[in-house]
């Protein structure tokens, strides 16, 4: 099929997008399949890893409770499947993981108070119930982690949203199903 995506190899690629391929996998010993459709274009995989790279006030179980739950609105299994694996380095086991993918972490009050909000941003589009960003600032987060979190939020969307009209093949150990 004409429209069909499918992934590239490095002679399909840039001279720019092949030197970006060579330093994914040296760090990571591939290219993860939703990076290389990236390749497609002459900047968006550049513009993207930067994004992904960037620092934030989060720490990394924070970082992959919100990517688990934004994954999870959105319905993005290649996202889902490649941050269960991701967040068990942050020690975010199985159970965590699918109860984070659900909304809400109870043996985590503050963690708890991150994905709650994280999952109404990503539903409603930022029109959210003020008592969640209460309870956010009450839990100890601070407006430096309100906009990190929004960022992170808009980093995860670019993902689940280019895999979703992409259908590249996930290279993940598939994530579990939420019953």
């Amino acid at each position: 099929m004409k429209n069909a995506f499918h992934v590239l190899t490095k002679e399909e690629v840039s001279e720019r997008n092949k030197k970006l391929f060579e330093k994914m996998e040296k760090s990571f010993g591939k290219i993860p399949n939703l990076y290389n459709v990236m390749a497609y274009s002459e900047h968006a995989l550049e513009a993207y890893l930067t994004l992904e790279d960037s620092s934030t006030s989060l720490s990394p179980r924070e970082v992959e409770a919100v990517n688990l739950v934004v994954s999870q609105v959105n319905n993005c299994i290649y996202c889902l499947s490649a941050h269960t694996l991701i967040a068990r380095s942050t020690g975010i086991g199985e159970n965590a993981a699918l109860a984070i993918r659900g909304g809400t972490i109870p043996s985590d009050p503050k963690l708890d108070a991150l994905v709650k909000l994280a999952k109404e941003i990503t539903e409603k589009k930022g029109q959210i119930d003020r008592k969640l960003l209460t309870a956010f600032f009450e839990a100890g987060y601070t407006k430096e982690n309100l906009v990190d979190l929004i960022m992170l939020i808009g980093d995860r969307t670019i993902s689940n949203l280019l895999h979703a009209v992409t259908e590249v093949p996930v290279d993940f150990p598939l994530a579990k199903e939420l019953v």
